[in-house]
């Protein structure tokens, strides 16, 4: 049976900021010759399945896969075009966002605003330079590595028990000269504090869950948890069933590791990062963007309070995207 909203739950998802701070979809759009504004009969998410959705501000990945390892650099430099080619066909519907201006202008014109970021540091080929015309292109945020090891450091599948090497420092500290997001999901336990050892700047992980609630290498330790709302940053909630537990994860189980982010760092550390297009599988009853409002109103059927929920479905991502992005 089809969850209903009530008028309440309705109001505040429409009148709220809703951030999913990653998705995929910028890889399948190649891969499967999908286009962003047209709706599909298939993938997880296009502009007028995030309009249904109530969605105003997407998180864009571009994911330098492992194929890609040996040409990393021409990988995002394509995915980046596609995504330029997507917005310029569809200025009525999406913005390409730097900032948080730039957001509220997307919102106060009724598009949904997308902003730009790299999955994945070995497409800088150990360069510093690279970083910085990304950032010309418009990118604000990396995810420092995917799972395997790369120049600044290990992901949370490398062999070696390392943290981030001394370039990983250097891009540290220029992504918070630039004004740019870190993102720590799929990081090594040790580059995880390394991070929070070096930003001077509030960090995100954009797409990882609780390790107390789902034993995966992908999920953040209590101890990182708390870590991460010392340090201003927010964690996204995301949908996939592998990093969520339980024989068959539905909206229950994120539900879940949403109060238990809450209970352990604060609900200020909790955000939402769905994954969409990034997994074949889903947790039920969240199998694609338009499904969004049901978070909203299954969070005020816990409890939460109007502020709160706020909070979680994307205040909190913007309080960090005003912090760091300039």
């Amino acid at each position: 049976m089809a969850y209903l909203l009530n008028n309440r739950a309705a109001e505040l998802h429409r009148q709220s900021v809703v951030v999913d701070a990653h998705c995929d979809t910028l890889t399948v759009l190649l891969e499967q010759n999908r286009r962003l504004g047209q709706l599909a009969g298939h993938g997880h998410l296009d502009l007028p399945r995030l309009k249904m959705g109530g969605v105003k501000v997407q998180f864009f990945a571009a994911f330098i896969s492992p194929e890609f390892k040996y040409a990393p650099l021409k990988r995002v430099l394509e995915l980046i075009d596609n995504f330029l080619l997507e917005i310029a066909e569809n200025p009525k519907d999406v913005h390409h966002v730097k900032n948080l201006d730039d957001i509220y202008q997307a919102c106060h014109t009724g598009k949904v605003a997308a902003l730009l970021t790299v999955e994945g540091g070995e497409c800088l080929e150990g360069s510093t330079g690279v970083l910085r015309q990304l950032y010309t292109l418009g990118v604000r945020g990396l995810t420092l590595t995917w799972n395997n090891r790369n120049e600044l450091g290990n992901g949370v599948k490398a062999r070696e028990i390392n943290g981030l090497t001394t370039f990983g420092l250097t891009v540290v500290e220029e992504l918070n000269r630039l004004g740019a997001l870190i993102d720590v999901s799929h990081l090594s336990e040790e580059g995880y504090w390394d991070v929070l050892q070096y930003s001077r700047q509030p960090v995100i992980a954009s797409h990882s869950n609780c390790k107390a609630l789902c034993n995966h290498p992908r999920n953040l330790s209590d101890e990182q948890i708390r870590a991460l709302a010392e340090n201003g940053g927010v964690m996204g909630i995301t949908f996939v069933p592998d990093f969520l537990g339980g024989e068959k994860p539905s909206l229950k189980e994120v539900l879940n590791h949403i109060d238990h982010a809450v209970a352990v760092g604060g609900v200020d550390c909790v955000g939402l990062g769905s994954d969409f297009d990034g997994t074949e599988k889903l947790a039920l009853g969240l199998e694609d963007c338009s499904l969004w409002p049901t978070i909203t109103g299954h969070l005020i059927d816990r409890g939460y309070r109007d502020g709160e929920v706020e909070k979680i479905i994307g205040g909190n991502f913007l309080r960090v995207i005003g912090q760091v992005l300039k």
